[in-house]
């Protein structure tokens, strides 16, 4: 880099309430399916960093659970800590909101937001889903009532619609750094944890309605043995009929959830990869602070 190009790099928190894109947004930004994705709410639990770096510009992205209403359980207790304790300290927001819905868990978000000082940029997510395109104008109108001072940006993640504007915008607000992570690091997170991630895609995708949150994944042996990563995975669940309906028929689903599961590894990893999986049940982990820790679920 010539000593004239000024360096740019700061931290942009992607929020917003469950289910809105957050997680689609980052990956069709990052040009790379790196953080997990379903139709389920809260899929994401953790926050994970992706890293986009271009010539003199370094963009830090940091996925976050959706924050919610439900303070149920332990788990959803942690997943809304996650997400706010994102809030602090970086120097862009990007808040996600549907195309032309707003919800508590929304106004639970902006809520958060209304006392912050980093710069906050709307994104309105979900264009291509509009049937009537006169109706976005109005949703536009309003978001700038609640939030005078922030630009609104109409998205498609899907699609990667008007994101070259987001990331534009974004790229203004960075603060003159010299970049944080070297310029080929794509992520914070441990192949480890990626590959739990992926096994638990699989599971929300296939199992979404009949296991929703009660199931949880560990990485118990990642090694590569010649041409081959060889990953051995324990899906916990909370109780025996879980884990009947997550090894199906003769062993058809969990043979189905191994299989995509490492077709996507062998993508990210570029690697061939033999993947084993087992099933075990572990009660009550979701609402026990203790095990939450013993499985990763730290701050």
């Amino acid at each position: 880099m010539t000593a004239d190009v000024v360096s740019r790099c700061g931290y942009v928190a992607i929020v917003g309430r469950p289910n809105v894109g957050k997680s689609t947004l980052l990956n069709h930004i990052l040009g790379q399916k790196l953080a997990i994705t379903s139709r389920k709410p809260q899929t994401t639990r953790h926050n994970m960093l992706g890293i986009k770096t271009i010539d003199n510009i370094q963009a830090v992205y940091i996925d976050t659970p959706g924050l919610h209403n439900d303070h149920e359980k332990a788990l959803n207790r942690y997943m809304n800590k996650a997400a706010t304790n994102a809030l602090k300290d970086v120097d862009v927001i990007v808040f996600v909101v549907d195309r032309n819905k707003w919800t508590e868990e929304d106004q639970l978000v902006l809520d958060k937001l209304q006392y912050l000082h980093s710069p906050i940029i709307v994104a309105v997510n979900k264009i291509d889903r509009l049937e009537d395109k006169k109706t976005l104008l109005p949703h536009l109108q309003w978001l700038n009532g609640q939030l005078p001072e922030v630009q609104v940006v109409p998205i498609s993640s899907l699609h990667s619609q008007n994101l070259a504007t987001l990331e534009s915008l974004i790229n203004n607000f960075l603060p003159e750094n010299e970049h944080f992570y070297p310029e080929d690091q794509l992520t914070d997170r441990s192949s480890r944890f990626l590959a739990a991630e992926i096994i638990r895609e699989k599971i929300t995708r296939q199992l979404g309605a009949e296991l929703p949150y009660q199931s949880n994944v560990e990485v118990e042996q990642f090694k590569q043995e010649g041409a081959v990563l060889h990953i051995h995975a324990l899906i916990l669940v909370e109780r025996e009929g879980q884990k009947k309906i997550l090894i199906g028929d003769k062993g058809e689903r969990i043979k189905r959830i191994g299989q995509e599961a490492r077709e996507d590894m062998e993508v990210l990893f570029d690697n061939k990869v033999m993947l084993n999986i087992w099933v075990k049940v572990k009660r009550g982990w979701s609402d026990d602070e203790r095990a939450l820790r013993s499985l990763g679920y730290t701050d």
